[in-house]
């Protein structure tokens, strides 16, 4: 327990401060992380280089800014406590917000697809401040203190989540069944039950959460992303044209188009802001084995 009382003393110290304080010295960590975190550096700018063609010099330049950005994540993370309904509005600003309520209002739940850009959990904050009925499941964190303490954060600025292991997936169907906002995350290795699709030039397993819930409730997919302003204080959040699930009558390819425009639009996001992805997390761990291949092992 002594790992909790420390977030949460940290944390409330932490929300005391002026905003732009709390930023700076985010700043300086990330200076810090850049400097000792040399297993993730190398494995960011390895894969930057393989999937956008970086040269080394803009590899290296485009993840220590990724670095820094993390520090001052960290640091607005712990800063949570102190956001409410009248200072998010300047914290974080959404660029069409009537797309967000347009799909609300068609009472059929929405799939918000995000993915790990900037600081995602802001993203959360900003939805459930501004007044948007947001649902999650939880990230699982290798630490279960740490878990609950995330948890606390996001459920005080009035998101419901969703811990894993608590029938997670009957709590989200409840919650597109009222109307909710059922954010999911696009981005993460989906292991060997994925979908498999092109992303960043190489086949990625695809978690199948957005597709299912989207065929299941006809409810329309939000692309919805996060990216910290130019001067680092503040995030804007980018809202893409909904996506429509086009059934034809055959689910798996139905469910594979859908994650494709998905992964395309999650595409579109990193490319245009490179230093606000996390280029370290292990995105392309399940291994891909063509259709062909996968045949001609069932023939022997």
């Amino acid at each position: 327990m002594w790992l909790y009382y420390l977030l949460k003393t940290l944390s409330t110290v932490i929300s005391w401060l002026p905003y732009k304080l709390v930023v700076n010295i985010g700043r300086g960590m990330g200076h810090l992380y850049h400097k000792i975190a040399k297993k993730q550096r190398i494995r960011a700018e390895e894969t930057i280089r393989e999937r956008l063609g970086y040269s080394e010099e803009q590899a290296q330049k485009t993840i220590k800014s990724l670095f820094i950005n993390l520090g001052m994540t960290f640091m607005e993370i712990m800063y949570m406590p102190a956001l409410n309904k009248d200072n998010i509005r300047g914290l974080v600003t959404f660029d069409r917000p009537d797309i967000l309520w347009e799909a609300v209002h068609e009472n059929k739940g929405v799939v918000m697809l995000a993915c790990h850009m900037d600081n995602w959990e802001w993203l959360g904050a900003g939805l459930a401040l501004n007044g948007f009925p947001l649902s999650a499941v939880e990230k699982p964190q290798p630490n279960r203190v740490y878990s609950d303490f995330m948890n606390e954060l996001r459920r005080g600025v009035g998101q419901e989540i969703f811990a894993r292991g608590t029938s997670e997936i009957l709590g989200c169907a409840r919650a597109m069944k009222k109307g909710r906002m059922l954010g999911l995350i696009a981005d993460q290795d989906g292991g060997y039950d994925g979908i498999f699709v092109p992303f960043l030039g190489k086949m990625a397993s695809t978690p199948t959460g957005p597709a299912y819930f989207a065929r299941k409730f006809k409810a329309p997919i939000i692309p919805i992303f996060i990216v910290r302003k130019p001067d680092g204080y503040g995030h804007q959040a980018i809202v893409r044209d909904p996506i429509r699930y086009e059934f034809t009558g055959d689910t798996k390819t139905d469910d594979y188009n859908v994650t494709l425009k998905m992964t395309q639009e999650v595409e579109k996001i990193i490319k245009e802001y490179p230093d606000n992805w996390i280029w370290f997390q292990h995105r392309w761990n399940t291994p891909y084995t063509p259709p062909e291949e996968t045949e001609q092992a069932d023939e022997k």
